[in-house]
């Protein structure tokens, strides 16, 4: 069985595009590409088809992700369909989820950093408007919680 796992932001520019690209990645170097699936959304349409913002895109490179195949694209009704797992990078993206989610759902709907234990965080800060640093928070959150959530996949599966 394929546990799929699809995170959310807003623009699917920032935050869901480097969970994607480091989840991914941490799948591969587990040898578990036949066991977990990963993709990203976000909630609104403005960045359909674009590349992820290039502050990601170098904050991700310069930590060894590549995310350059990597093209916006917004959650649909029938991701819920398909994914195990939608977890979204803040409150805000949770609420449009809910709105959104049909009543048949049975996957795990949430926010991203519930999955690491003793986070001061609940939410993965929006660097968007912000300098470099933000993105670099970003990867730091992210990659601690993909961690703690590949481990909650492969305990629970």
């Amino acid at each position: 069985m394929v546990t799929k796992v699809l995170f959310v932001c807003l623009g699917n520019i920032c935050r869901s595009p480097t969970a994607h690209g480091v989840m991914a990645q941490k799948i591969v170097e587990r040898g578990l590409i036949k066991r977990i699936r990963v993709d990203s959304a976000g909630t609104s349409d403005w960045h359909l088809g674009s590349l992820p913002d290039p502050r990601t895109l170098l904050a991700a490179k310069t930590r060894g992700y590549d995310l350059s195949d990597q093209r916006g694209r917004q959650v649909t009704r029938g991701d819920f369909d398909e994914f195990d797992f939608i977890l979204a990078m803040d409150q805000q993206n949770l609420a449009n989820l809910e709105r959104i989610k049909p009543r048949h759902f049975a996957g795990h709907l949430g926010l991203f950093l519930d999955f690491l234990p003793n986070q001061p965080l609940r939410e993965v800060p929006d660097p968007y408007h912000g300098g470099t640093q933000g993105f670099e928070q970003v990867l730091d959150l992210v990659e601690a919680s993909c961690d703690a959530l590949l481990t909650h996949i492969l305990t629970t599966a």
